[in-house]
């Protein structure tokens, strides 16, 4: 190690060029003061000291800046392991900044660099190589995952390893491949041409559509599942056969937007197998309906039918021909309840109804033969009433008129309480029972 160093020099040199000014007495003490310098310059050892510096200049140059002298001491000391370790960072940073304008991609710079210093050119090799490998196996892997897809899994896989194999393909020189294709296969003796580039590049634009396409589908296909989802529960909670109806018309919509996924896709296969299941599903759920419908319907025609029998046989007594009637009435409620089968969802509350209906339809019936019996008796007794009226004479032979009026007593006597003729009866019966009294 010299005793001043160059960085040193160069401080001192300035320093004496602006002291020495443009006269010949100062350029005789520059030329003397810068002869010190340089001998000081070769010799070994130690740094020169500020005292020293100024031993050599001051009697030269009396106004020598302290200053100056204190900062070429400084500039002068040796570099410490920092000083080493910065220097070496420059060296590095300065080479690896060389060799990245040497492997620009411009064709200006790599033609001289591979005719004279190929090797310089090795960090371009070396990452083209891996870019290749990676593009062809990532695009291999991409496109079993999504022309082969069997889950959506592998969808969102083979979108991920054709994101990857985007980018390595990025990463490929394609402006090497223009200007010398012959290179190409340089690094390990592989052939990548700029027909490969491109075939790759279309193979990946095609996994993107294709990608986009199934995802949209899956999008599709997961509404479909949700809407029919909530229309199985739309009509597991359903109160009344509308809501019911309501939810098979949910339940069918379901299936159409499944059924309009494109079958190409992935989602769409997987829909249309489960659309079969479906509408299987579905047929059975609507024929349950439209079954448990018409027992529903039967129902509430009898019910309609035995409000009106019931309306009608209010504030009796009636006609035999009101009591046929409402006793018909009874007979079409339990027609209809009788017509639903025993596998029916209503079958149960209709046998509640029809127990109900022919226990009505039997006290009908006992009313309409009291009213048929009491309206016979009553116009028999009229009859004899008539009949003895019209034969009665003052000769007439009391017994028999007792014994007619007696025969008209029983005849108005079978008049039934709660019937039309009773109140007539009644009347009829206390007059003959009065003529009875006075023929004893």
């Amino acid at each position: 190690m010299m005793r001043l160093n160059q960085k040193g020099f160069e401080i001192l040199k300035a320093e004496i060029e602006k002291c020495a000014g443009n006269d010949l007495a100062g350029q005789v003490q520059r030329e003397i003061a810068l002869k010190r310098l340089e001998k000081l310059r070769e010799q070994p050892g130690t740094p020169a000291t500020v005292e020293e510096l100024r031993d050599l200049v001051v009697d030269l140059f009396p106004t020598f800046s302290e200053k100056v002298l204190q900062q070429v001491v400084r500039a002068n000391q040796p570099a410490g392991p920092w000083g080493l370790a910065k220097v070496a960072v420059l060296s590095i940073v300065g080479l690896v900044g060389g060799l990245y304008i040497l492997n620009l991609p411009c064709p200006m710079i790599r033609r001289p660099v591979s005719n004279v210093a190929p090797i310089l050119l090795l960090p371009s090799f070396i990452s083209m190589d891996y870019n290749y490998r990676q593009t062809v196996s990532l695009v291999e892997q991409a496109d079993q995952l999504v022309n082969q897809a069997t889950s959506p899994e592998d969808i969102t896989l083979g979108e991920q390893k054709v994101k990857q194999a985007a980018k390595h393909l990025d990463a490929l020189p394609v402006w090497f491949l223009d200007y010398s294709p012959r290179y190409a296969g340089f690094w390990r003796g592989y052939q990548f041409t700029l027909d490969e580039f491109r075939q790759a590049r279309q193979n990946i634009g095609r996994m993107e559509a294709k990608i986009f396409q199934e995802k949209n589908a899956q999008t599709q296909l997961d509404k479909g599942e949700q809407a029919l989802s909530a229309a199985k529960q739309q009509y597991q909670q359903a109160k009344t056969t509308a809501d019911q109806r309501q939810a098979i018309g949910s339940w069918q919509a379901a299936i159409d937007l499944l059924d309009q996924i494109p079958n190409p896709t992935l989602a769409g296969r997987l829909a249309a197998t489960k659309v079969l299941a479906y509408k299987r599903d579905l047929e059975q759920i609507a024929g349950a309906t439209v079954t448990n419908a018409r027992s529903g319907n039967l129902i509430d025609a009898a019910k309609l039918f035995g409000k009106s029998a019931a309306d009608s046989a209010q504030n009796p007594p009636h006609s035999v021909d009101e009591w046929t009637e409402i006793g018909n009435l009874w007979m079409q409620a339990i027609d209809r309840l009788k017509d639903i089968p025993v596998d029916d969802s209503g079958y149960a509350e209709a046998q509640v109804l029809l127990v109900e209906y022919q226990k009505n339809l039997g006290t009908v019936r006992i009313r309409l033969k009291a009213e048929q019996e009491s309206a016979e008796a009553l116009a028999q007794a009229k009859e004899k009433i008539n009949n003895l009226l019209a034969a009665s004479t003052p000769t007439s032979d009391r017994g028999q008129v007792n014994a007619q009026v007696q025969r008209i007593i029983n005849d108005l006597e079978k008049v039934q309480k709660g019937t039309t003729g009773y109140t007539e009866a009644q009347t009829l019966l206390q007059n003959a029972r009065k003529k009875f009294k006075q023929l004893s």
